[in-house]
């Protein structure tokens, strides 16, 4: 049976949640743990002909060590790059957090030692009027790694975020750096700034990279204390 999961956020969207989500990933991979990945959904999908397909779950699919099929990885796959609710609105579907949960714990009989499931953009994206996929993570009781986007903002935005995942309950294993914007003013000292709030570790911190790979972004992250095989 999977031993643990990991709810990865951002602080926005378009903040790096995938890559980073590929990297740990990696890094699981690396130190020997079995894994797997899921995107319960997706928005800004492509018809293959076989079926919408969004980028972020193939990558996700691609390096998780137990190979899943698609739709496993991504159940809820909507075609228009907006807002969830709206675009599952729009193609006639109707999105609740239990049957997202449902979704996850299809894979807890697998024999894996870390799933990380992925959000869709920040913290409280909803799926309805009563609902937001904060409360698919708080359902799964599932520790949270929280991608703080580094650009201007970014410190209201992170410190907010860290503030409704304790709100809701729920442990934060830890938060990584993730260098959007590689000219932002006083780079340094905004790290450093956040290093000094958060109570809970930072994970690393990631540049900007050329023709970036899941190993890459691994090579400058470490994870949570609990999945530590050394």
């Amino acid at each position: 049976m999977a031993k643990k999961w990991l709810f990865i956020t951002g602080t926005d969207t378009d903040v790096g949640k995938t890559a980073i989500a590929t990297g740990l990933l990696s890094a699981a991979n690396k130190a020997g743990l079995r894994t797997a990945a899921i995107k319960p959904i997706a928005a800004g999908c492509v018809d293959t002909g076989a079926g919408l397909e969004n980028d972020d779950a193939l990558q996700l699919r691609a390096i998780a060590s137990h190979k899943l099929s698609y739709q496993q990885v991504n159940p809820v796959a909507l075609e228009a790059a907006i807002a969830p609710h709206i675009a599952a609105q729009e193609s006639g579907k109707t999105l609740s957090a239990s049957r997202l949960v449902g979704f996850c714990r299809g894979l807890t009989l697998l024999p894996l030692d870390l799933i990380v499931i992925e959000g869709a953009g920040g913290w409280r994206v909803p799926l309805n009027d009563r609902e937001t996929l904060a409360d698919v993570a708080r359902e799964m009781n599932c520790p949270v790694v929280i991608v703080v986007g580094m650009r201007l903002g970014c410190l209201n935005h992170a410190l907010l975020t860290a503030e409704a995942i304790r709100a809701d309950g729920l442990v934060i294993a830890g938060w990584v750096a993730n260098i959007i914007d590689p000219d932002m003013l006083r780079l340094e000292e905004n790290i450093a700034t956040l290093k000094r709030l958060f109570n809970e570790p930072c994970l690393g911190t990631v540049p900007r990279l050329q023709n970036l790979t899941p190993e890459q972004v691994g090579s400058y992250l470490c994870l949570p204390a609990e999945f530590e095989t050394n």
